[in-house]
């Protein structure tokens, strides 16, 4: 190579060089015409780069292929350029010239070596760039994520445009119904339908972001909003593209429409606000849209507020326990009670919709629920020491604790460290209908039964899933919700026959059976004619705190009518 070749080469190589290192901000025109002033300099044809995820996807020609360079003229092969990178990313790029042309001599080999090997860094860096992007702001199946709606809200705040968009949280209703129905696999396809639908009236005027399962987040114009909740409110989706078989999918939505002048302190403030209003539209009812208002600001206050407070307030011992007993209605006898929170602050009792609500909405509750098995579990160890008369208790847990897969050692632990004998515990749970949750509350009370510990369905027939929760699980009790309990002498009322039903159910299946909310003689007759013999209600007691429930232990009976 001649001097004046080597001279051209070093400037034209630094013409490179400065177009990509100019930061995240670069030309790629630039580049590209940088890379064609080096391939005219060496005579090449064409120049291509590869980039694979890993070298399986190399050999079945999975990736991005490019070509940076092509002037036309048919070349052959004359040299690669491969770099593997420790995350396994593999990049190549390839050097084609004419067949007929002239070698390179050994330096202007080293230097086009120099500077594909350039190229192929440069190529690593921005392709990576691509994939981290990707990793971090796209879910596994390709939604934009959580951190992509934060992102775009933080775009949008700087822009001062935070005004005059609406902002809505979705979660898309009965899906796991619809999976059982149809397939997960068809399932899924009707959500990326469905989204697409979504994403198209939304265009660049927002984004449509996935938040996690069945829950979905956007933002966009409000202009829109009308058409997107047009679709929430039920669409039909095609689940099967070879037929064209259609489902109607339809989701509870929480709506923000943000004012004018907006600002928020955090991404997370707009998040704040619409899914509370999705959680309020989940419960049912007429309405499956809310939109947040001046009232749902002061109970987001409240939330914080209660949040805030709980740790001390747990840490203080001010939750008491309060015991409603469980009567036998055929001896009057004391059989039981069930252990209810109360929150004593100030002096004054804390109502509990004031609190468990906002507390089931983290794992706070779970925080709750064990420090009130180590309550009862430390009041019946006394009541064993003393020689008092000790029944059984039953304590309520969260669905929330579904999460934790050592919830059934946590459970053992607490009652075996205070030396409770295990048939004095009772731990009641609530209806589930998802599939993951109905796997692991198997799998809890199973577990429970296993270590003598009894078990109780609470709220019976509140839920959707209750006849598959009797006959796959082994529980020890039923609680028949007070909604069910005839409310008059009328025996052929939907209730009073629901109500026969359940009973005799529970019966053949040797469960147990407690009806709870009982407050007239009347529903007592009504549980005797229909053989269930325990009852938990304000005919016989309030919720107690522990010296009158302990008063009540000592008597141990209560006057009941033949």
């Amino acid at each position: 190579m001649t001097n004046e070749r080597a001279f051209e080469f070093y400037r034209l190589f630094e013409e490179l060089i400065s177009n990509m290192t100019k930061g995240a901000v670069y030309n790629e025109d630039e580049i590209i015409a940088s890379v064609a002033k080096l391939c005219v300099f060496f005579k090449l044809t064409k120049v291509t780069s590869e980039f694979y995820l890993n070298g399986d996807d190399e050999k079945k020609g999975i990736g991005d292929i490019k070509v940076g360079y092509d002037n036309g003229k048919k070349g052959v092969l004359y040299r690669t350029e491969r770099v593997v990178a420790k995350s396994a990313v593999v990049i190549n790029t390839s050097a084609y010239r004419e067949p007929d042309e002239d070698p390179l001599d050994t330096e202007e080999e080293e230097k086009l070596s120099t500077a594909m090997r350039a190229v192929l860094s440069f190529i690593s860096r921005h392709r990576m760039e691509g994939v981290v992007e990707k990793f971090i702001f796209f879910d596994n199946v390709g939604y934009p994520n959580v951190r992509s709606f934060m992102r775009y809200i933080e775009m949008l705040n700087k822009k001062n445009a935070l005004g005059g968009n609406a902002a809505v949280y979705f979660n898309l209703r009965h899906l796991t119904l619809i999976n059982r129905d149809i397939g997960r696999e068809a399932g899924d396809v009707a959500i990326y339908n469905f989204i697409r639908i979504l994403k198209e009236i939304v265009g660049e005027k927002g984004i449509i972001c996935r938040i996690g399962g069945d829950n979905f987040t956007g933002i966009f114009d409000d202009c829109l909003l009308d058409e997107i909740l047009s679709v929430l409110k039920g669409t039909p989706v095609i689940y099967d593209n070879s037929t064209g078989k259609r489902i109607l999918l339809s989701a509870s939505v929480g709506v923000f429409r943000i004012p004018n002048g907006f600002r928020c302190d955090a991404p997370g403030d707009i998040m704040d606000r619409i899914l509370p209003a999705c959680q309020t539209a989940k419960l049912g009812g007429k309405d499956s849209i809310i939109f947040f208002d001046d009232k749902m600001e002061v109970g987001r206050e409240k939330r914080m507020h209660i949040q805030k407070l709980f740790p001390q307030a747990l840490k203080r011992k001010e939750f008491k326990v309060f015991y409603q007993p469980k009567i036998d209605i055929a001896t009057g006898k004391l059989v039981g009670a069930e252990a209810l929170c109360r929150w004593i602050k100030d002096g004054s009792i804390v109502p509990p919709l004031d609190f468990i609500p906002i507390l089931e909405q983290n794992t706070d509750i779970c925080q709750l629920d064990f420090y009130m098995l180590e309550t009862v579990c430390s009041d019946i160890r006394r009541w064993l020491d003393e020689g008092s008369n000790v029944v059984r208790i039953s304590v309520n847990f969260s669905r929330k604790h579904m999460m934790d897969i050592d919830l059934l050692e946590h459970i053992i632990g607490i009652i075996n460290n205070y030396n409770v004998p295990h048939e004095y515990i009772e731990i009641e749970l609530t209806e589930t209908t998802t599939d993951v949750e109905f796997r692991d509350l198997k799998r809890v009370v199973s577990g429970l039964k296993k270590e003598g510990i009894f078990t109780s369905i609470d709220d019976f027939g509140m839920g959707f899933s209750s006849l598959n929760l009797l006959r796959d699980i082994p529980w020890s009790v039923l609680k028949v919700d007070k909604s069910f309990l005839p409310v008059d002498d009328d025996t052929s009322t939907t209730r009073a026959v629901t109500f026969k039903h359940v009973v005799a159910m529970a019966n053949d299946l040797g469960l147990e059976c407690v009806a709870e909310g009982v407050e007239t003689q009347n529903q007592v007759k009504v549980l005797r004619d229909n053989r269930c013999m325990y009852a938990q209600g304000f005919l016989f007691d309030k919720p107690l705190p522990l010296e009158d429930f302990e008063e009540r232990l000592r008597n141990g009976h209560y006057d009941v009518e033949a």
